[in-house]
């Protein structure tokens, strides 16, 4: 495997974190880096980061994973971050093929850990679009999970009340139209960070995380993406839409999900978990969308649920963490 950038000033990682090229089965090149557990490692963590983000977001993550015992990776999934763009022409639009693609690229890192020797088993966290993800790859019957967390899963898109009875008819006629590499209304070419405030945004409540975005941002701009298109959006609509008609599998699950969340569609969520009969719902009052990126008390109680959970599942005692250590 060919060595990759990994922006370290700005991952805020644990200690011999390193990034690393990989081609997909279609020849899309991905990026993914990991950071390495503590002597006796309990598994590792494959981090599925949500639309738009890039493996230094989840450095922290990686630190507080440590300190509960497991390693973890995190994921460029194809047409954002350092991964192959999709629109050579437009680079900052957020753009797939099909939300299935991205399996691909799961399919990639993993058989990468594999040959790393990365510590086992195997454990998932899905974040926002990474949830839409992770769900898929765990409703295989051959999948390498021991168990799977979400955070904010992407199972539906928040719409309005007028538009949600549409969405599918919608998605199907604009889709693959004319305007399809276009933005939806309300989208431009301008990142998150810089297009609302603190005081707008529906990440996070913490002022501290969010000027570290902006900061990442400012630093790395090659790594930023802006809005989706609107074939992208349509194609998410679908794919969460077929995933809602299976049944949910046979594996633990936590979920995370904000009490004040605004970009996924909420009642998704609570449907699914309804319905997963080893499935925890953690609503958390007041968060917003980025459980990871939250205050710290979130921030807390999200990894415990998910180390909780992986500890179970791996026949282990629960750790008590120690503190995390960043580089």
């Amino acid at each position: 495997m060919e060595r990759a950038p990994l922006f370290e000033e700005i991952a805020r990682g644990p200690e011999g974190g390193a990034a690393y090229w990989l081609t997909a089965e279609d020849g899309v090149r991905i990026r993914f880096a990991h950071w390495p557990a503590p002597p006796q490692p309990r598994g590792t963590v494959f981090l599925g980061c949500g639309r738009t983000e890039y493996v230094e977001k989840y450095g922290p993550a990686a630190a507080e994973f440590a300190a509960r015992g497991y390693a973890m990776l995190a994921i460029d999934w194809r047409g954002q971050g350092l991964a192959d763009r999709l629109l050579p022409d437009a680079p900052e639009k957020g753009h797939v093929g099909g939300l299935q693609d991205y399996q691909w690229d799961l399919h990639a890192v993993i058989a990468a850990a594999d040959e790393l020797g990365l510590p086992q088993p195997y454990y998932i966290v899905g974040h926002s679009m990474g949830g839409a993800i992770a769900l898929r790859a765990v409703m295989h019957e051959h999948h390498r999970f021991n168990a799977v967390a979400f955070s904010a899963p992407m199972w539906g898109i928040a719409t309005s009340a007028l538009l949600h009875p549409f969405r599918i008819v919608l998605a199907n006629l604009l889709g693959d139209g004319f305007l399809a590499n276009n933005y939806p209304p309300g989208m431009n070419g301008t990142t998150y960070v810089y297009r609302d405030s603190f005081e707008a945004n529906r990440l996070t409540r913490d002022p501290e995380m969010w000027a570290w975005l902006v900061e990442q941002a400012a630093k790395h701009p090659e790594l930023t993406l802006a809005g989706p298109t609107i074939h992208w959006v349509a194609e998410s609509l679908l794919e969460c839409e077929a995933l809602a008609a299976l049944p949910s599998p046979d594996l633990p699950c936590y979920c995370g999900l904000g009490g004040v969340e605004k970009i996924v569609h909420t009642p998704a969520v609570h449907e699914r978990m309804g319905r997963w009969p080893k499935g925890t719902l953690d609503v958390i009052p007041d968060a917003e969308h980025e459980l990871m990126m939250e205050i710290p008390a979130t921030r807390k109680r999200f990894y415990d649920g998910c180390t909780t959970l992986f500890d179970a599942a791996g026949g282990l005692d629960a750790r008590e963490p120690v503190k995390a250590e960043s580089a």
